[in-house]
């Protein structure tokens, strides 16, 4: 399904679904994607994750209700997916700046009207990108599991704790002092941060990874096989985060909803981070997003 089609899909499914227990997975099997890329793509271009649209539709819609019906407020409640007057009352309060029952009265609510998507792709820069298909291959890492909506807080203190757990005495230049310190060492691990979207209930596996050379795998590290796939491979120059940032959300906004050949297709995608040649805060540091595709039709 082309790109934007599927967000549009998705908003379209959300909408009809208000009233029912539903997930970003069930949003995902609708419109045929990897919840992960889903949930990616459609925060980056609306602002709102999957499950925060959902409430807020739901808060609206609430607040309609309690000015232009008589149901209690139990009753519209369970209805928006609420299973105690307290916890809506809480959530409906936080949203519209009044309680369910001053707005019954006649106070102002918060409109959240459904999202229409209108991008304006804009020509003359092109994104600097490759199709490059690549044999299977394994990488070996660190892992830890994710909630779609916190990811982006959460994943860069993994690496803090990775770096200051296993890092930071072979960075310095000592010998490895552990098996896992080894195994950083021998597989180059912190060249690739994985994204894995195999586990459902809107979670997905992270990886503080590197290519898998073989050996010992220490308790508590994994490996991940990759299977044969066309990639493409965004470059990114600067200072990460920022240019990874930037460069995922134009992927997301530009060069998806643009592309005539290419698709999303897998359950995971990789950061690449040069380990060899300078410093990530550098102006000029060398970084790459891979996303598996594949051709259209």
């Amino acid at each position: 399904m082309e790109w934007l089609t599927s967000i549009r899909t998705a908003i379209d499914y959300m909408e009809e679904h208000l009233t029912d227990n539903i997930r970003a997975q069930d949003v995902a099997d609708r419109v045929y994607l990897s919840p992960f890329f889903l949930q990616k793509g459609f925060s980056l271009i609306t602002g709102y994750s999957i499950g925060e649209y959902i409430r807020n539709r739901r808060l609206y819609r609430a607040a309609v209700d309690l000015k232009e019906t008589d149901d209690k407020v139990i009753n519209i409640a369970f209805r928006y997916g609420y299973e105690t007057p307290e916890s809506f009352t809480k959530a409906f309060s936080r949203f519209h700046g009044a309680s369910p029952s001053q707005v019954r009265s006649g106070a102002a609510i918060n409109t959240f009207l459904p999202l229409t998507i209108k991008l304006s792709i804009q020509g003359g820069y092109q994104m600097e990108y490759k199709i490059t298909p690549m044999f299977p291959f394994k990488v070996i890492g660190f892992q830890k599991e994710f909630d779609n909506e916190t990811a982006y807080a959460e994943i860069p203190k993994f690496w803090d704790e990775i770096c200051e757990k296993y890092a930071y005495n072979v960075y310095a230049g000592n010998a490895p002092a552990n098996p896992y310190e080894q195994a950083l060492v021998d597989n180059c691990i912190g060249e690739y941060g994985v994204c894995i979207d195999d586990i459902g209930g809107g979670k997905f596996r992270y990886l503080v990874a590197g290519k898998y050379t073989g050996g010992n795998v220490p308790e508590g590290m994994v490996v991940y096989e990759f299977p044969r796939s066309d990639w493409a491979v965004f470059n990114c120059i600067g200072p990460i985060p920022d240019a990874l940032q930037s460069v995922n959300t134009r992927i997301f906004r530009e060069w998806l909803p643009g592309n005539p050949e290419y698709e999303l297709c897998g359950n995971a995608s990789v950061e690449w981070y040069d380990c060899v040649n300078g410093e990530k805060n550098d102006p000029d540091y060398h970084s790459a997003i891979w996303v598996p595709v594949k051709r259209k039709g």
